[in-house]
């Protein structure tokens, strides 16, 4: 009987649970060595065209990565192939706080959230949308940085 309304109240708990998540993958960097060719690319599809949507970078490095940000290209195909490529300096550390993302031992991860303009980048037609990420640092390979990803959740 105890089970009976365990499983009940398991049940209903989990039906009232609501997940915002929408889309979450990381690629890893090969050597941990991001060379200026290798662009990690990630697909997903919308089906709710009302919704607004919040996008973030997701970034992994050693301690050892040399510099306090990265600037990265956005690159963008959109279902009826709009192609667009945005320009993002994302911070990772300040002199007076340090690094800036959760860090489990010497590695510390990043989920930056983009503030790019929703009229230059929205998702009014359903189907699949597809970033890729390309880093524009000076040094090539960008040594140090293990995975790269994004995020995107209904707001």
């Amino acid at each position: 009987m105890a089970l009976k309304k365990f499983l009940i109240i398991a049940c209903l708990f989990l039906a009232s649970c609501e997940t915002i998540d929408l889309y979450e993958k990381v690629k890893p960097i090969p050597g941990h060595e991001w060379k200026k060719s290798f662009r990690p690319s990630f697909s997903f599809t919308i089906t709710d065209t009302a919704a607004p949507y919040q996008l973030f970078i997701i970034l992994r490095h050693t301690e050892k990565y040399s510099y306090n940000n990265i600037w990265l290209n956005l690159h963008t195909v959109t279902p009826d192939s709009l192609r667009q490529t945005f320009l993002l300096e994302l911070p990772l550390a300040t002199n007076e706080k340090g690094w800036l993302g959760s860090a489990i031992d010497d590695i510390y991860e990043h989920r930056i959230a983009l503030t790019i303009d929703p009229a230059k980048l929205n998702f009014r037609k359903p189907g699949t949308y597809t970033f890729s990420l390309e880093h524009i640092m000076r040094q090539d390979p960008l040594e140090h940085v293990m995975n790269a990803g994004m995020r995107i959740e209904k707001k």
